[in-house]
């Protein structure tokens, strides 16, 4: 990464193609998962590394319940190994952690090791990762309008952003997808309003420190006009 480039604030990422990664290497869906986080790690670290203050990767969405009843069991026990393994990691690096979407849904166990996760990085002060967990964008603005009704306030732009999961957060700069699927399937809708979309064929457990490189020298290359001429 040259340091003539401009590093995104935010950058955004579907996480599609796991299981397809497995499958074409005639693995289990669950090895698929399990390189993908290795990836998650990486990536952080690499983001971390050159600047961006911000990444947002979709880990579970509130459709993923309907995956099969074992998978299901299995991302969880791997989110929670994850995120044990990771809290060294996350505090020599100066990472921050924060979980947005309806965790309630999730075991006392579960709910408990992303608590403790989120209030031991609280101090960190370089990049902050943010996992979408039982994450789906419809439900997340359903939840603020809620909000804001409970707190009296006003419905503007301003308020309502306020009871987004992500308040606090900047809009998406660089929102990307894997695995050759082509559209947000619900994620970030309100946060990717702007943001510079790329998708890639590439599976995740595939992607590398090098294509991300490629797209933030594309998204170099891109005038963001945010509606002005």
């Amino acid at each position: 990464m040259t340091n003539e480039l401009k590093i995104p604030t935010h950058i955004a990422i579907i996480m599609d193609g796991n299981g397809r990664w497995a499958k074409s290497k005639g693995l289990k869906r669950t090895a698929g998962h399990e390189e993908g986080a290795k990836v998650v790690r990486s990536i952080t670290k690499y983001c971390n590394n050159i600047g961006v203050k911000f990444l947002t990767l979709y880990a579970f969405s509130t459709e993923n319940w309907k995956r099969p009843k074992l998978e299901v069991e299995f991302l969880m026990k791997l989110l929670d190994k994850y995120l044990k393994n990771e809290l060294e990691v996350y505090l020599k690096n100066n990472v921050r952690f924060k979980a947005i979407g309806d965790l309630s849904r999730f075991s006392k166990k579960l709910q408990e090791t992303i608590k403790t996760t989120e209030e031991k990085t609280s101090k960190s002060t370089g990049l902050t990762q943010v996992l979408a967990l039982n994450y789906g964008s419809k439900d997340e603005i359903i939840r603020a309008i809620k909000k804001l009704n409970e707190k009296a306030l006003d419905v503007t732009e301003e308020n309502l952003e306020s009871c987004l999961d992500t308040a606090g957060i900047p809009d998406v700069d660089i929102m990307i997808r894997t695995s050759g699927e082509v559209r947000l399937s619900n994620y970030l809708l309100w946060q990717n309003a702007y943001a510079e979309m790329f998708f890639t064929q590439t599976y995740w457990p595939d992607f590398t420190k090098h294509e991300l490189d490629d797209i933030i020298s594309d998204f170099n290359s891109r005038e963001r006009r945010f509606g002005a001429i």
